[in-house]
């Protein structure tokens, strides 16, 4: 089935120092059955991801030129899965609890890497952050590690599972 997506530019409301949220929040609330939300923004919208992902919406997103960003949100069959329900029962339950909201890059990369190294073959560890550690996911990849992570439905706080591999 064909998505007809509801366009919505947010770049003036930023513009002019408004807050876009509540916008796009009622846009998507009177989105039709089969209708998905096209974003336009001048930045990456990474917290809208998790917020509309617990609503049921997937996301493309790509730069349109100048900083511009363009994200198509698709709506799916139900509600997102959160990481730990993703991961189901192949991951154990996490060892390590870090809880790194509130630091200034790069310590939280820092501190999931140190701590990473301090763990076994197979144990996982759960990281609290307040933003999506994009290039801390290289590093875990190149260490031998796996990961999985979301926002929470809120879209505030960003939930990292890390699987230690035998790489490390």
């Amino acid at each position: 089935m064909m998505t007809d997506y509801v366009e919505l530019d947010v770049r003036p409301i930023l513009t002019g120092g408004g807050e876009p949220f509540g916008r796009i929040m009622e846009t998507v609330a009177s989105l039709k059955p089969g209708e998905g939300l096209r974003l336009l923004a001048p930045f990456r919208p990474v917290p809208l991801f998790g917020a509309l992902g617990s609503k049921g919406f997937t996301h493309q997103d790509r730069e349109i030129g100048g900083g511009d960003w363009e994200v198509l949100f698709t709506p799916t069959a139900g509600p997102a899965a959160s990481p730990a329900e993703a991961v189901g029962d192949r991951w154990p339950t996490p060892l390590m609890h870090l809880d790194n909201r509130g630091l200034m890059p790069p310590e939280p990369m820092v501190k999931v890497l140190g701590a990473v190294e301090a763990m076994q073959a197979g144990e996982v560890m759960e990281a609290l952050l307040d933003r999506e550690p994009t290039f801390l996911f290289p590093q875990l990849t190149q260490r031998g590690h796996e990961w999985r992570g979301g926002f929470d439905p809120d879209g505030t706080v960003y939930r990292l599972l890390v699987r230690i591999g035998t790489g490390s």
